[in-house]
């Protein structure tokens, strides 16, 4: 799938596939074209990924060839074991978790998952988790304070299930739960959006000593569309919502909302996923070693003055 400011790019990479066809048909020599038309095409992705908009990288956060959750798991992990169900209501198929060995260390991995075809997105409710979703990740976290593992969360969700199922089961309640109970875990926690980061359906897993984000993803209280709906009654105006959100990694970096930026390979992580899963391995692994330096009681202290240190508070 090409977006639409891919098509310059993908229009000289079409051009440079039938140089080299004609050059093998032929046999004429035609590398100093073919090693000019790739430098060409390598400069102007630069240009072009340096200098998206938000909307833009909006976009390359909801590209179908992402990787996902799973996808992340089971690229970085030598042996995963999922676990099911919240022990109350049932087994919520967009919110996945269980135990990984990562590089020998077990973790906890906890993440909404989404699919890569539509029976697979309709299956995992395109990642929108019910209650029994943050229910069961809360399970899953809580059995790993007891067994002194570390938690790492990956987020990439649209929002919560808005339906009234949802509600009536206490979705909100499910997700409040979760922020106070992961500000005390007492066991290292990262937090990584690795595609969308929306509203309190991705704040529900975001609460950790460390929060990253993939460098195209975003993070906000509310998707460009649906600010666009609720402020101008249409969604023509999402690239303009975009940027007054300011919803990127680097915005919610500069504004101290995030601990850091993970880099992607050029063009998004879907152009280069094994390259994107090694590099967000290494990130926790290194981030991981840092945070088991520190004592857990110092670690929860920290954690609380991180998040309570966000925004305004007038009274």
């Amino acid at each position: 799938m090409l977006l639409d400011f891919e098509q310059p790019i993908a229009a000289l990479e079409g051009k440079l596939l039938e140089m080299q066809k004609l050059a093998d048909e032929s046999g004429v020599d035609v590398n100093e074209a073919v090693a000019a038309l790739q430098a060409k095409i390598k400069a102007l992705k630069k240009e072009t990924y340096a200098n998206l908009t938000r909307w833009q990288r909006v976009q390359l956060s909801r590209h179908p060839d992402r990787p996902y959750t799973l996808d992340y798991i089971e690229g970085m992990t030598s042996t995963f074991v999922e676990l099911h169900g919240d022990r109350t209501v049932g087994d919520d198929k967009a919110m996945v978790g269980g135990f990984g060995e990562l590089d020998g260390q077990t973790v906890m991995f906890v993440g909404q998952q989404k699919g890569h075809n539509t029976k697979q997105r309709q299956y995992r409710n395109f990642g929108m988790p019910n209650p029994e979703g943050y229910r069961k990740a809360l399970r899953l976290m809580k059995l790993a304070e007891k067994f002194n593992v570390p938690v790492v969360t990956l987020i990439d969700t649209p929002g919560a299930f808005p339906g009234l199922e949802a509600e009536e089961r206490g979705q909100g309640e499910a997700i409040a739960r979760n922020l106070k109970e992961m500000f005390m875990l007492k066991v290292p926690v990262i937090c990584v959006i690795i595609g969308e980061g929306a509203s309190g359906g991705a704040l529900g897993i975001a609460i950790g000593d460390r929060v990253l984000m993939l460098e195209n993803t975003w993070y906000s209280v509310i998707s460009p569309e649906s600010c666009s709906s609720i402020l101008w009654r249409s969604w023509d105006y999402k690239e303009q919502a975009a940027e007054a959100l300011r919803l990127t990694a680097i915005d919610m970096h500069r504004a101290g909302l995030v601990d850091g930026i993970v880099k992607e390979p050029l063009g998004g992580a879907h152009t280069a996923p094994e390259q994107m899963i090694s590099t967000l391995k290494t990130t926790l692994l290194k981030t991981l070693k840092e945070l088991n330096t520190i004592p857990a009681e110092d670690r929860i202290s920290q954690r609380i003055d991180k998040f309570s240190a966000m925004g305004v508070v007038v009274e």
